[in-house]
């Protein structure tokens, strides 16, 4: 049996890019490793989670549409083992509508990218991506925020729901921490993309929205205090009678 790793840490990020259409595979590594990227190829869904048993990426480029094991089941099997329940995963796909972006988000992706797609694009939301999950900020204690039922823990990058662990992709994480550190402050759409998505990434309103919803669906009892404010944006509050 193959023992899992973590790829040792150098200059260069790691990231798996996994698509069926061989030009298309063959153009995504050209571009990333011309920035200075580790590019490792699966052009099936077997063949990304063996990539992964091997040697865990530092980022994965999922297409969702793939043979033997398609991208949803990929996902899935990813965020349901410990050691790679916090990959950033980009979802690559055809499908366009809201709700296959809804859900997903809702299994797991970090960002959804619809074919066809800007190289540069997608180059740049890989950088704005690594440079999030890469970025710690030392501190002399733990930062632990407790509210309702909910408990997040900065440094260990836990959530738990009365008690229960709650497994979160980076950026539900991100958008949770920026809602509960806001303390019942408004957070605008505009302000949450930029503190769970990075400032340099262009994406719309609803992006934030189909998260939320992710979000909601994972906390259980603790959805209820991610307020809507219609025309505004989101606040973390406690749920009042009228809410339940």
């Amino acid at each position: 049996m193959v023992e899992m790793v973590r790829e040792a840490m150098t200059n260069s990020k790691n990231v798996l890019v996994v698509e069926d259409e061989t030009d298309l595979l063959d153009l995504i590594s050209f571009n990333l490793e011309r920035e200075g990227f580790v590019c490792r190829r699966a052009a099936d869904g077997e063949a990304a989670l063996a990539a992964v048993n091997h040697a865990v990426p530092d980022l994965i480029i999922l297409d969702r549409m793939l043979p033997k094991r398609s991208g949803d089941d990929v996902i899935a099997a990813l965020r349901h083992d410990v050691r790679t329940a916090t990959v950033p995963v980009i979802m690559l796909t055809a499908k366009a509508d809201e709700a296959d972006e809804l859900v997903g988000f809702a299994m797991g992706a970090d960002d959804y990218v619809t074919k066809p797609f800007s190289m540069k694009a997608l180059v740049a939301r890989v950088n704005a991506m690594l440079r999030r999950t890469g970025t710690t900020t030392p501190s002399s204690h733990k930062a632990v925020y407790r509210t309702g039922p909910v408990k997040l823990d900065v440094d260990r990058h836990e959530v738990t729901v009365e008690g229960t662990p709650v497994s979160l992709t980076t950026t539900e994480f991100r958008l949770l921490k920026a809602l509960i550190r806001a303390d019942g402050r408004l957070k605008s759409r505009a302000q949450l993309i930029d503190e769970a998505l990075g400032q340099d990434v262009a994406v719309v309103d609803r992006t934030i929205d189909v998260h939320v919803a992710a979000l909601r669906k994972k906390l259980g009892r603790g959805a209820p205090w991610i307020r809507t404010i219609r025309g505004a944006g989101y606040t973390w509050r406690e749920p009042t009678s009228a809410d339940t």
